[in-house]
């Protein structure tokens, strides 16, 4: 196991009825803007209930943060932080409502350019905003960390930063306000949190036995609980199993100690950003192919994850591997997401695109050793087809 400083300061509010709670979390005399996405929130209860929590305290709203959320929208939202002296932001949507709202939190309090958060990851962030959550859509894990993926649409760029800084005070995770959902969205947040586990679980083998049976036990889970969610989606018990889930991918507690291995998020990010797709699409088409490109690479986290996960423990162990990956793209498309470029539309233009974005952003050496060369990226692509 890798040394590791392991942090995370956000509180956690799960449970039917919490977010009656988050008036007392923020100081009375804050001034708050709360922000949300495309206006869902006022059609399934959530909009009101967190007014209703919010009575007594001076509450301004920014509305329209896009799925991908673009720097362009959230700038308007600075100039009004900055505008109206706020001193507290509260996101409530999913993932994408959240990383904004981030964003936001360390955009405000940045006198330079405010790009330039994206441009050097995170690292330059000195201060943010304090904010909480109301998570919508359990997907991201941006409920519970401090990362975020922002897009900025004038120049097809998608960039991730991250920051202890940006951490949420605290988030409330209410399953019945993701009764609601289109199963689209319910299918794609069971796949993201399932690639999330998979790039931190599923590298080079430091023997971190705790950390792989948490992961274990998430995959397990959503494999289990995430066919559920679309056939039943008012059952309560399933629809908390997916939401803490998601929390638990990418909170940061499975990825202590252990190499992490991203290639496949960021091959996904230049596929969003170039064609617009669902983030979850991107990595359903991309993390197939990546373990049949790294076979060997992996062979022994491999061999476990078919194991363990899928109980293929017997005959060739190549076979077993496929199988394992076979039966991961299945999981995949059972979660209504489809697993090949095509799919989408899209044919080899598209490789030779994303592997000129790639280069451009300087991702030449992908993966947990770096060994994710463009020559690996064009393979990948290639197989995804």
């Amino acid at each position: 196991m890798i040394n590791f400083d392991f942090y995370n300061p956000t509180q956690i509010l799960f449970g039917q009825g919490q977010i009656a709670a988050i008036g007392k979390l923020i100081p009375p005399q804050a001034k708050v803007l709360m922000t949300y996405g495309g206006g869902s929130i006022k059609q399934n209860g959530v909009y009101d209930e967190v007014r209703a929590a919010l009575a007594g305290h001076t509450v301004l709203e920014f509305a329209g943060i896009e799925p991908n959320p673009s720097y362009e929208t959230l700038m308007q939202a600075v100039a009004l932080v900055k505008s109206e002296g706020i001193d507290f932001l509260l996101g409530v949507g999913g993932g994408s409502v959240v990383d904004g709202t981030k964003f936001i939190a360390a955009a405000a309090l940045r006198d330079g350019e405010a790009w330039d958060i994206l441009e050097k990851g995170g690292k330059i962030i000195d201060a943010a905003l304090p904010f909480g959550t109301v998570l919508t859509l359990p997907a991201t894990g941006s409920e519970m960390n401090g990362s975020a993926v922002i897009t900025r649409k004038a120049t097809q760029e998608k960039r991730s930063f991250m920051s202890r800084k940006v951490y949420p005070k605290f988030s409330v995770l209410d399953p019945t306000k993701t009764f609601t959902l289109p199963l689209r969205q319910v299918g794609n947040g069971v796949v993201d949190a399932f690639a999330h586990v998979m790039e931190q679980y599923l590298t080079a083998s430091v023997n971190a036995s705790v950390q792989d049976r948490f992961a274990e036990g998430i995959l397990l889970t959503l494999i289990e609980e995430g066919p559920k969610a679309l056939s039943h989606p008012d059952d309560y018990d399933v629809r908390a199993n997916v939401m803490w889930c998601a929390t638990l991918a990418l909170n940061g507690l499975i990825g202590v100690g252990v190499p992490q291995d991203w290639s496949t998020h960021a091959i996904g990010h230049e596929l969003t950003a170039l064609y617009e797709l669902d983030h979850a699409q991107t990595l359903a088409v991309i993390l197939p192919s990546m373990l049949r490109v790294r076979k060997q690479a992996k062979r022994t986290k491999l061999l476990q994850y078919a194991a363990r996960v899928w109980g293929l423990d017997g005959g060739d162990e190549d076979g077993r591997i496929e199988t394992a990956i076979a039966r991961t793209e299945y999981f995949f498309r059972h979660m209504g997401v489809k697993t090949r470029l095509a799919d989408y539309g899209l044919g080899h233009d598209s490789v030779d695109a994303v592997i000129a974005a790639l280069e451009a952003h300087g991702m030449t050496a992908l993966g947990e050793q770096g060994e994710v060369t463009l020559a690996v990226s064009r393979k990948v692509l290639e197989l995804s087809l």
